[in-house]
C-alpha cells in the first residue's frame, strides 16, 4: 500500500475514543483536553475541534502549537520555567501551572506585569501513586514534581486559583477513586482558596475495560462536595489508544548461536522507545511474544529476536513466535503504536521518522508526513 516503516493512524477509531472522552465530559462535568506530551499530530485538531476544546502543553512550543493550531490558549504547566521561554508561555496559555513555590515567586511578578491575565495554578504532589514503574512515576520519594502539604502556606497567594495533581499512568477508574481520597485528605483544607483542580493525565478512560461509569461517579461525587471547582482530566494516551500501528518491514534476517533475529526497518531506539524504557512489549500482529523458546505454541512454531535499524546494540526485542518462517520484505506491524511513539521518536543515527498515515472514515489513506534527508539535516544546524 505504502513504503515502510509508517504510522497509520484510523479516523474512525479516533472518532470513536473522542466521543467516549465528549460523553465523559458532559455526563461527569469535568473539563478533559489533549495532553500534547502524548500526541501532538496537529493536521488532525480540526477532528479533535469537534469534540473538545482545548489542549495542554510543557514547553514554549507545546503552548504556541496549541495557540497556533489548535486555536485555543494552552493549560501549561512545566517543571522548570526559563526567562527566554516564559514570554511564549504567557501568549500562548489560559493556565500557567508552577511547579514550585521558587518558580511561582519568581514567574508571576512577570505575570503581574504583563497584559495577559492566565488563571495560575501550583503542582502539588499527594505522595501516592499506584504507578508500579518508577520511571513514570511522580510521586516517588524524592521526586521533583510538585510541592507537599507540609510545605504550602495555610493561606496560598491571591493569585494561586487552583491546583494541578498527576500521578497516573494508564490507570483504572478504580486507582482514580483510591488516590483521589489521598488528595482530599492531604489538600481539601485549600480548596477553598480555590476555581479549579486539575487531576492530571493518565486517566485511561479508553481502555476496554475501563470502568467509565464509575469515573463518571466518583468526579460527580467530587463536584456535589466542593461545587465551586471546576474540575480537569488532561489524559494523553486516552484519546489515541489503539487508533492504528506502526508497520515495519523484514530487510535481513540473521542467526548468531542459534539465535534469529528479523532485522526490520524501524527501530525500537528510534521509533519505540517506551518498548525499552519502561519496558514493555508491543502486540504484534499474527505473533506471540514468549519467554523461552519452550513455551512458544504449537500454530507459532517459527521465534525470532525482533531487531532495529540502529547501531544501538540493544535496539532489539525478545523473543516473537511467528506461524511461518520471516523472509524479507514480509510486514511486521506493531499494534496501538500512535500515542507517544508519534511523540518520542528521534533522528539517532540519520534513521528516518516513518512516514505518519490517516485513514479517513471513506477508506482513502491521507499522507500526513513524509520525511526526508532535509528533516534530519536540519535538526544538525
Amino acid at each position: 500500500m505504502f513504503p515502510t516503516p509508517y504510522y497509520l493512524l484510523e479516523e474512525k477509531l479516533l472518532r470513536n475514543n473522542l466521543q467516549l472522552i465528549h460523553d465523559v465530559a458532559a455526563r461527569s462535568g469535568a473539563e478533559i483536553i489533549l495532553a500534547f506530551k502524548a500526541f501532538a499530530l496537529w493536521k488532525t485538531f480540526p477532528i479533535f475541534r469537534e469534540y473538545i476544546g482545548a489542549t495542554t502543553a510543557s514547553s514554549p512550543d507545546e503552548a504556541r502549537l496549541a495557540f497556533d493550531e489548535f486555536g485555543t490558549p494552552a493549560h501549561t504547566y512545566s517543571p522548570a520555567y526559563t526567562e527566554a521561554g516564559f514570554g511564549e508561555i504567557l501568549r500562548c496559555s489560559s493556565h500557567i501551572t508552577f511547579n514550585s513555590q521558587s518558580q511561582y515567586k519568581r514567574f508571576s511578578l512577570l505575570v503581574a506585569a504583563s497584559a495577559a491575565r492566565p488563571s495560575l495554578g501550583l503542582r502539588v504532589n499527594p505522595e501516592y501513586s499506584e504507578i508500579e514503574t518508577e520511571l513514570y512515576n511522580p510521586c516517588a520519594p524524592g521526586s521533583r514534581f510538585g510541592v507537599l502539604a507540609d510545605d504550602l502556606p495555610a493561606r496560598l497567594p491571591a493569585d494561586i486559583e487552583g491546583f494541578h495533581i498527576h500521578c497516573h499512568c494508564e490507570s483504572s477508574a478504580e486507582t482514580f477513586a483510591r488516590t483521589l481520597q489521598h488528595i482530599i485528605d492531604k489538600f481539601s483544607p485549600w480548596f477553598s482558596q480555590l476555581k479549579w483542580i486539575n487531576f492530571g493525565g493518565g486517566h485511561l478512560m479508553t481502555r476496554k475495560d475501563y470502568e467509565v461509569d464509575l469515573l463518571v461517579t466518583v468526579l460527580k461525587q467530587f463536584h456535589t462536595r466542593w461545587p465551586h471547582l471546576h474540575m480537569i482530566l488532561e489524559p494523553g494516551s486516552a484519546f489515541a489508544w489503539q487508533t492504528g500501528p506502526l508497520v515495519a518491514s523484514v530487510v535481513d534476517v540473521v542467526e548468531n548461536h542459534n539465535i534469529r533475529t528479523a532485522i526490520l526497518d524501524v527501530s525500537f531506539t528510534c521509533h519505540m522507545p517506551d518498548c525499552l524504557e519502561m519496558p514493555y512489549y508491543p502486540e504484534v500482529r499474527g505473533a506471540m511474544h514468549i519467554d523461552d523458546e519452550a513455551e512458544r505454541p504449537a500454530d507459532k512454531p517459527f521465534v525470532y529476536r525482533l531487531g532495529g535499524n540502529s547501531c544501538l546494540s540493544g535496539d532489539f526485542m525478545a523473543s516473537w513466535a511467528f506461524p511461518r518462517p520471516l523472509s524479507i520484505g514480509d510486514e511486521v506491524i506493531f499494534e496501538d503504536m500512535i500515542h507517544y511513539t508519534t511523540v518520542k521518536t528521534t533522528t539517532f543515527n540519520g534513521v528516518r521518522h516513518p512516514s505518519i498515515l490517516l485513514r479517513r472514515l471513506d477508506g482513502t489513506i491521507e499522507v500526513l508526513r513524509r520525511y526526508t534527508y532535509e528533516d534530519y539535516r536540519d535538526r544538525m544546524d
